[in-house]
């Protein structure tokens, strides 16, 4: 080694040194997103301490840094999950139907912002929001025209609900049943991560605490009733899309983590009968090669989490599966069709990361919901990289650079001292309650305006290679009857049914909720079937937990 060094540094003096008297480097200084200098050249030197067994190990095996499974993409490729929901549940119900036609292999379900945060779409607060973001579901008969002759037993399902999650849980469940599917059939994946709520979304109802024992609850009623069922989908995309660096999205996910898995077990559940079922959603940014090595620090850190910390002893339990998005913050009105490239980019290098499922941003977003011709670009993407690109045909092709091995390591370390620092606060409850890990994403997000402001990060069409022309693209349209017809459905389904057990049904959760100490998921399940409403269930919820006040960070 001592012997490459001395080349390497001949090479500096003699070969760069005379470049740089011709060709001036671009920067002084090259960093990444979490500021860690990215030297001019890797060789062997920066990873020579690496051992190939302790820390990459084989695919499918601890510590799982190449990928959760033995063969990975030449087996079976990524799951093709376009996200999509808007207006009523029949206009969603044909985009499922369409993309399905089109290849994709899973549905990903998007709810408007009044379902998000337990709200009826006749509430005061939902007004103009109905139908816009997502699709409208506040009582079963919606979630059952929904997925109206979509063969569930063929089909998993993603819903991207957190607050209420144990309410369109129950919606699923009951709906399912009657089309004739016991909930052990069932696949898929419930959001239901509370927690990156009250860091950078907002899309919360109750304090931490009670949601925390809701998401537990969701954890053991699975574990016992639903075996292909991922109980949560712990986020770090919108902890970066909020500015997070891509250190602190994998840190403060897996800060996360940990809390849900303690609670679990707090809760007395076997650790290896429910951490199989737990999955991960991240962001794919436009830095094609960090990003490649987020995730693969990523899987690594997880499996000394599960397996050192918490002992788990089953090798699925110390796997981590994810979903990855692309960038929608990165996603840009100016010039929208560059869109396509950046999305085919962050695309590939969720792939070449080893992501599990996959969803794929289309061009238009920045203006409105995707178009039709857009959302098939976007599927069209994935299929090309899928079934043209070659990458899937080997494991984990670019293990070995230099530069991403070290890069992997980097961000693992960058994110080890940002866990370290939350446990030190009490753990991620605690660290969210403080404001710790709103301000760390505020600061970053902070840094990241400052350098396009300056030019010293370049956004092609946006502050550089711009343009007077206008772009024109058809975009999705709104159309404002949708919300009148939403509610009209809801008066007419709260006039038919037996309001009399709806209100029983409702006083039995909120007496059991009291008692602080019983699972929810069958008191749910009871009222979701007397067809009561999203907004009555989490209303009489709220009668017992209090509504969350955000703290002030500044």
């Amino acid at each position: 080694m001592k012997y490459l060094e001395s080349k390497k540094e001949k090479w500096e003096k003699e070969t760069v040194a005379k470049s740089l008297t011709r060709f001036k480097e671009r920067k002084d200084e090259f960093l990444s997103s979490f500021d860690a200098l990215t030297e001019r050249l890797y060789t062997p030197i920066e990873v020579q301490r690496l051992d190939y067994v302790k820390d990459l190990g084989f695919p499918g095996e601890y510590p799982y840094t190449r990928g959760v499974y033995p063969t990975m993409y030449r087996g079976r490729l990524w799951t093709m999950r376009q996200y999509a929901g808007f207006g009523t549940s029949e206009q969603t119900n044909q985009r499922f139907k369409y993309l399905l036609q089109q290849g994709q292999t899973g549905l990903s379900v998007a709810f408007d912002f009044p379902t998000q945060i337990g709200l009826d779409c006749d509430h005061s607060l939902a007004l103009g929001e109905v139908g816009k973001v997502g699709v409208s579901v506040g009582i079963l008969k919606e979630m059952e025209l929904l997925f109206n002759q979509i063969p569930l037993n063929k089909v998993t399902t993603s819903m991207t609900i957190n607050a209420p999650a144990a309410v369109l849980l129950a919606m699923y469940i009951v709906m399912a049943r009657k089309q004739g599917f016991s909930p052990s059939a069932l696949g898929g994946t419930i959001q239901n991560d509370v927690l990156k709520e009250y860091v950078a979304r907002g899309m919360y109802i109750y304090p931490p605490k009670p949601s925390m024992k809701l998401v537990t609850d969701i954890f053991e009623y699975c574990s016992k009733n639903m075996p292909r069922w991922n109980t949560i989908s712990i986020s770090g995309y919108h902890i970066r899309e909020a500015g997070a660096t891509a250190a602190q999205e994998i840190a403060f996910t897996l800060a996360n983590g940990i809390a849900y898995v303690q609670a679990a077990i707090d809760r007395g559940l076997n650790i290896d009968n429910f951490a199989r079922r737990l999955s991960f959603f991240f962001a794919c940014h436009n830095n094609f090669l960090e990003e490649i090595a987020k995730f693969r620090a990523t899987r690594r850190l997880w499996a000394h989490i599960m397996k050192e910390r918490f002992e788990a002893e089953k090798p699925q339990s110390w796997q981590l599966r994810f979903h990855t998005q692309t960038s929608g913050v990165a996603l840009t009105a100016q010039q929208p069709h560059n869109n396509i490239a950046r999305v085919a980019l962050q695309a590939l290098a969720a792939v070449l990361g080893g992501t599990q499922s996959l969803h794929t941003n289309s061009f238009d977003e920045a203006y409105a919901l995707p178009s039709q011709k857009a959302a098939t670009i976007a599927l069209r993407t994935q299929q090309i990289i899928a079934y043209e690109s070659g990458v899937a045909d080997t494991v984990d092709p670019v293990a070995g650079s230099y530069y991403i091995e070290t890069l992997t390591n980097q961000i693992e370390e960058k994110a080890l001292r940002y866990i370290e620092e939350i446990e030190k606060q009490g753990g991620a409850v605690n660290a969210i309650e403080r404001g710790y890990m709103q301000r760390e994403i505020t600061e970053s997000a902070y840094k990241f305006q400052q350098e396009v402001e300056k030019k010293d990060r370049v956004i092609v069409g946006v502050n550089d290679f711009t343009t007077t022309k206008q772009a024109s693209i058809k975009t999705l349209r709104f159309d404002p009857a949708v919300e009148k017809k939403v509610i009209k459905r809801l008066s007419l389904a709260k006039k038919d049914r037996n309001n009399k057990k709806v209100s029983e049904a409702l006083i039995k959760l909120r007496n059991t909720a009291e008692k602080r100490n019983e699972n929810l998921i069958p008191l749910i399940l009871n009222a979701v079937k007397m067809d009561a409403t999203i907004g009555e269930i989490c209303a009489a919820l709220e009668e017992i937990y209090g509504k969350y006040k955000p703290l002030t960070i500044f």
